[in-house]
């Protein structure tokens, strides 16, 4: 009797339990919407549909205002204003952006109070944009190939142009030497917002130089300040630097060219 009531109360357990397995099965199905119904949909970016066009650039990880203009031979604050960014301080990896004129370049009011490009940083957060319709890169003319460098800081050479290596000459002296203009332009860029560089000011010459100005101590200059040849722009410095020197960069159309071919005797 008791064997016999031990296999009952079994039956029973193993009853309950498929019994469980099964209404288990039938009040839990797989919620088709759990699957797909939540998913982020796909947000197209500012420009998006300019990519890969000439004149177009798209935003990298890590980019800069100061970093793209510099690059594309441009000043961050005409991509600013080229691309009508509201907030230039949040640009977003994968927007495109307009890096040469508009054609003809109608003047676009900035927005009142908005912050400089010079700390303008890569961003997650959406930024709005509007870019205008493809325009033609102009070839350089014969004048703007026939501008004048003269040498920007008087020490010795401490290290030479290597495209890989180092984008421009390396100029030694002592803290507080002066640093000079290498040709007439305006300031597009005076600040310390590019990592490797210290405080740097970069000048537009034309449409197709820019130079830069590296590692300084004080900077003299504005931004949109008009300068001459030979015009003390700042005095040299170790900023970001392991010692003091100039870092010069000549930029034709924005790539980095070896500054020897280009600078007059001293």
């Amino acid at each position: 009797m008791l064997r016999v009531r031990k296999l009952g109360v079994a039956a029973l357990m193993t009853a309950l339990v498929l019994s469980g397995c099964y209404n288990k099965g039938r009040l839990a199905p797989v919620d088709d919407h759990s699957m797909g119904g939540n998913r982020a949909a796909v947000r197209v970016l500012p420009g998006a549909e300019n990519a890969g066009k000439p004149g177009y650039y798209t935003v990298k990880p890590g980019d800069t205002l100061i970093r793209i203009g510099m690059d594309n031979g441009q000043s961050g604050r005409d991509i600013v204003r080229w691309n009508k960014l509201d907030n230039p301080n949040l640009i977003e990896a994968g927007q495109v952006l307009r890096v040469v004129p508009p054609a003809p370049d109608a003047p676009v009011a900035r927005a009142a109070g908005s912050p400089s490009p010079a700390t303008a940083i890569a961003s997650t957060s959406a930024a709005s944009a509007s870019t205008p319709p493809t325009a033609a890169i102009a070839a350089p003319s014969s004048a703007e190939e026939a501008i004048s460098f003269q040498w920007p800081a008087r020490g010795n050479l401490i290290s030479g142009f290597d495209e890989s290596k180092n984008k421009g000459l390396d100029i030694g002296g002592k803290a507080g030497d002066p640093v000079s203009a290498a040709a007439d332009g305006r300031v597009v860029y005076a600040g310390a917002g590019l990592r490797g560089y210290g405080n740097l000011i970069i000048l537009k010459h034309n449409n197709t130089y820019l130079t830069a100005y590296a590692h300084n101590q004080t900077l003299l200059v504005k931004e949109d300040q008009v300068i001459k040849r030979g015009q003390k722009i700042a005095e040299m410095g170790n900023s970001d630097a392991e010692q003091v020197k100039l870092h010069f960069e000549i930029r034709r159309q924005g790539k980095p060219v070896d500054p020897a071919k280009y600078l007059s005797a001293n």
